[in-house]
């Protein structure tokens, strides 16, 4: 027997969006029809009517669940070389407070509406949680090494730790351009190229980052002496961030994540080189951690494919798109059906699920969420009702 959802507004994503229509969905919560303000009326009282508007699963293309244990730990604005410190020096954990913390987080993250996540993990400890899911995780394995004398060592442990995650989806990704050298870049790409995975990468997420690259200056150089690494053997680029490592990466589907510092130039540097980049914004761990945000205006101008991700509990309230949303929409006046399909659709093509997830289309198991928006599309709460 069908279930029928009705609301003020239903937003396919996909198609316009349809005023006091419903959506149909049999037993599998497959979509079966979108029914217009007509076909709707002709229902009855056999369909109960939400306040509200109706809008496909949330994906999250950008988290790290093996931190959740660290909620409220790190203060906040104090800067990314001061927040990587925190999280070295605190993320050890009793393993049963870890664990407990993920499963709960998790748990947040499906009533927030979420059906996909591209995770991102050092560890194999989140698969326990994963394995019971109702959540559909891909696993990023991150490898970091700035001392290219480690590059096959260090790849040889994350193919184990790819392994260990069998048979979840995962693949192997460089955690971001300071951590990572030319040679261990190299062995990631021909990784990626011999499975036809997709990767991510912290990129640009504050003006260090830049000035390591450009004139090997900036905070970075604390945070190397911090980690006790010596690092005479690297020579500035003379470049932003960006513009130096991308190459190495060459045509490999690649999320780029935070992108807080990126300007014009390395947006259309990146789109010269690579036509396969989606832009991950993480709006409120961006205010969390430097208190200030990426230049989404331009994004939007350069016509970049943008998703939206919620980073960890360690630099977050709360693992909520939701929220993100509400935060891009304040924040940068944003229009609500491009937001939606941030949190929806580009998210679901990134992570290679848009053939059942990201838009309400006849065929999909989307999933469904009822959320409260104004009549001006103004988001009015960040909670979320999931209906299917």
């Amino acid at each position: 027997m069908l279930k029928y959802f009705s609301a003020d507004w239903i937003f396919p994503v996909a198609s316009a969006p349809v005023k006091n229509g419903a959506v149909a969905v049999n037993p599998d919560g497959e979509i079966v029809k979108i029914l217009t303000e007509g076909e709707t009326a002709k229902l009855g009282q056999d369909i109960k009517k939400h306040k509200g508007a109706i809008v496909p699963g949330f994906i999250n293309t950008h988290c790290h669940l093996e931190l959740s244990h660290m909620l409220g730990q790190i203060p906040e604005r104090t800067g990314l070389v001061e927040f990587v410190r925190s999280i070295i020096a605190n993320r050890q954990a009793n393993a049963e407070q870890i664990t407990i913390a993920m499963y709960d987080a998790d748990q947040k993250m499906f009533e927030n509406g979420i059906v996909a996540v591209g995770d991102i993990s050092n560890q194999v400890s989140s698969k326990v949680v994963k394995e019971k899911s109702k959540i559909h995780y891909h696993n990023f394995i991150e490898a970091l090494g700035f001392n290219p004398e480690r590059a096959g060592a260090i790849m040889e442990h994350v193919r184990g730790i790819k392994q260990d995650f069998g048979p979840l989806p995962a693949s192997i990704v460089p955690h971001a351009p300071y951590t990572v050298s030319p040679e261990l870049f190299e062995l990631i790409r021909q990784e990626a190229e011999k499975d036809n995975a997709f990767i991510s990468v912290h990129n640009q997420e504050t003006d260090n980052e830049n000035a390591f690259f450009e004139s090997k200056t900036g905070g970075f150089l604390d945070l190397y002496k911090f980690l006790g690494l010596d690092i005479s053997f690297f020579e500035p680029k003379l470049k932003t961030s960006l513009q130096s490592w991308l190459p190495y990466i060459k045509e490999q589907k690649t999320l780029l994540v935070h992108n807080t510092v990126s300007d014009k130039a390395d947006i259309e540097f990146a789109q010269a080189h690579n036509q396969n980049l989606y832009w991950c914004l993480c709006p409120q761990a961006n205010l969390y951690i430097e208190n200030a945000l990426p230049n989404v205006d331009l994004l939007i101008e350069e016509d970049v494919k943008i998703t939206l991700g919620t980073d960890s509990l360690a630099s977050n309230h709360q693992l909520n798109i939701l929220s993100e949303m509400i935060t891009l929409q304040k924040n940068k006046q944003v229009d609500f059906e491009k937001l939606l399909s941030w949190a929806t659709i580009n998210g679901a093509e990134f992570l290679a699920l848009d053939d059942h997830l990201g838009t309400i289309e006849i065929g999909k198991k989307p999933g469904l969420n009822l959320i409260q928006l104004s009549a001006e599309f103004i988001i009015e709460s960040d909670l979320v009702e999931k209906l299917i």
